[in-house]
């Protein structure tokens, strides 16, 4: 193990701090706050998130995925319905998301369940995405093992000589979004001596939100 290259990388946090009386009531307006500082902070993929899921019988799994939406209801992505994480989800409905924003030293993470949006929802976003996205999403069997990259390329290639550049391309069955509905979200911003900020927001049975700071 080359513990001299890990403690190179070792770095002090001390940018910011997070504290109640500058905290909004409700976390997703703080969420927007700090998304909005990712943007403006020029961020790569400010809306890139570690979504989490798990087998039914408990073996977790984890990627990124893009945020595509937000409010009060929650957190929405977009996928292969067929995936491995959309089978995780159809048999185990909950998932926990993270986000990263290193120059800013905050992460935000996110537990609840999940949920498909109407078909209506992802034929809209569906048709917002670029043509060379909505042909991709059919190209892909995502997930499943493939001979090479070249069934890939055949195989868009072959929908793109089917629609051409005019004929509309509907929205895959297998494709759409999901919303990740939260119960808890937890706001993480790093301090000195490793003593940082956590503020954690839980949705109450009534549905509001209840926040403790939590120790680092």
């Amino acid at each position: 193990m080359n513990d001299d290259l890990l403690r190179q990388v070792r770095k002090e946090y001390k940018r910011s701090g997070l504290e109640e009386i500058n905290t909004p009531l409700r976390p997703i307006d703080l969420f927007q706050e700090w998304l909005e500082a990712a943007v403006a902070a020029d961020i790569v993929e400010p809306n890139g998130m570690a979504v989490a899921t798990a087998t039914p019988d408990g073996h977790p799994s984890v990627r990124i995925v893009l945020l595509k939406g937000y409010d009060e209801a929650g957190f929405v992505f977009f996928t292969n319905y067929l995936s491995r994480k959309g089978q995780e989800i159809a048999a185990n409905p909950h998932a926990a998301a993270t986000f990263w924003w290193t120059a800013l030293e905050r992460q935000v993470r996110i537990e609840g369940k999940i949920e498909k949006l109407a078909a209506a929802e992802s034929d809209a976003y569906f048709q917002s995405r670029p043509r060379g996205s909505r042909l991709g999403a059919w190209a892909s069997p995502q997930s499943d093992v493939i001979s090479d990259r070249e069934m890939l390329e055949e195989k868009l290639t072959a929908l793109h000589l089917q629609y051409g550049e005019e004929i509309p391309i509907p929205r895959p069955d297998h494709w759409g979004g999901y919303r990740l509905k939260p119960q808890v979200i937890e706001f993480w911003q790093g301090r000195p001596n490793r003593l940082h900020d956590r503020l954690q927001f839980r949705r109450t049975q009534n549905g509001e939100w209840q926040r403790v700071r939590l120790a680092p």
